[in-house]
């Protein structure tokens, strides 16, 4: 559909002009005070521009005017994603009470359900292709594209955590893409990855600028669309958990954030600092370092969605269990989990105490 040539120039048509844009981003949210107040659950120890996710929209839909990538519903896909840009953006803004903003995410998945692009059939093991009813197709396409938004939201409290990993999920499933011939999935990964670099370059810590709900819900949006696009519609075995695998490491976040708060009886939206991030932070690391484990880790699993998007069953259960394997790993490294004598070697908290004694 588009040659090799087109694709680095719309790369960097998208890289370019988030790069550009943001400086600008900066400017107009601190002129305008639009910007993150640091406070006991935050990192960051004075204001930061908190609407950067505005220099990825922008720099994608440039790159998009240059490919202009065609598919039935993608004119649902853009008002979707418009939808999702502007319910984080009122969010920063305005801070939504939780059901507002969730009304505006249900809204823009629902745009995108009933436009057809829905979820129609998923791969299971012993049971081959099932195929989905035409509402319960739509009630989880809705909850999938919710789902992700709300997980690479929640992902989102390091320098640069949240754009890493997104990114890291779109060069996986643009590896995938490239490997099963989906040429809408491969342009519009290509746009979101230059983008999202672009961005990153203001974003590592010390940020110079946040991308707040406005680009986190964007992002997880995105993921959701371009995976429901290419992964779902694979006929390999576990097909339905591939896209999973890809955000494994948001996915694993938010349902532990789920747990703790039920357990704890607090609302499900309620802030803390219990988040994988923070866990890695209380057990010695720089904020630096925690960004890279993380980063290294959803390389992994990233990796994992590769090997299972076109293997066999036995294949497919062997990666599996080397995916629990490296959640239950990330999870020591968070002090989530006991590890015995694992805990000792990478738990960076004991060494400096260690070292603080001698």
């Amino acid at each position: 559909m588009w040659s090799a040539v087109e694709l680095l120039i719309a790369f960097a048509i998208a890289l370019l002009t988030a790069i550009i844009t943001t400086p600008i981003i900066i400017y107009v949210s601190k002129k305008f005070n639009l910007v993150d107040q640091p406070d006991q659950r935050k990192q960051h120890q004075k204001a930061v521009a908190s609407i950067g996710g505005l220099g990825i929209f922008f720099g994608i839909a440039a790159g998009f005017f240059y490919l202009q990538p065609e598919h039935p519903q993608m004119t649902a896909i853009i008002i979707g994603a418009v939808i999702m840009l502007l319910t984080g953006f009122l969010d920063d803004l305005f801070d939504l009470r939780p059901g507002t903003k969730l009304l505006g995410q249900v809204f823009a998945a629902s745009v995108v359900a009933y436009s057809g692009l829905v979820i129609e059939k998923l791969t299971l093991p012993f049971m081959g292709t099932v195929f989905l009813g035409e509402y319960v197709g739509i009630a989880l396409t809705i909850f999938w594209i919710v789902a992700a938004a709300n997980a690479i939201n929640l992902i989102d409290g390091l320098d640069g955590l949240a754009g890493g990993v997104s990114t890291i999920a779109f060069i996986s499933i643009l590896v995938m893409a490239i490997m099963d011939y989906r040429f809408v999935v491969v342009g519009l990964c290509v746009l979101l990855i230059g983008a999202t670099l672009g961005f990153l370059v203001f974003n590592f810590h010390p940020a110079k600028i946040f991308m707040g709900d406005t680009g986190a819900l964007f992002l997880g949006y995105s993921i959701a669309i371009i995976s429901m696009l290419g992964l779902f519609k694979n006929v390999a075995f576990f097909s339905f958990v591939i896209p999973i695998i890809v955000i494994a490491l948001p996915v694993f976040d938010t349902l532990l954030a789920i747990i703790r708060r039920v357990h704890n009886r607090q609302g499900i939206s309620e802030a803390d600092r219990q988040h994988i991030h923070y866990r890695l932070l209380r057990n010695g690391y720089s904020h630096r370092e925690s960004v890279w484990i993380i980063y290294a880790f959803s390389m992994f699993f990233g990796a994992m969605a590769i090997v299972v998007n076109n293997a066999q069953l036995m294949t497919s259960l062997a990666v599996f269990c080397v995916v629990i394997l490296g959640i239950h790993l990330f999870s020591i490294i968070c002090g989530i989990r006991s590890g015995g004598i694992v805990v000792s070697l990478i738990n960076r908290k004991d060494e400096i105490e260690k070292r603080r004694l001698k």
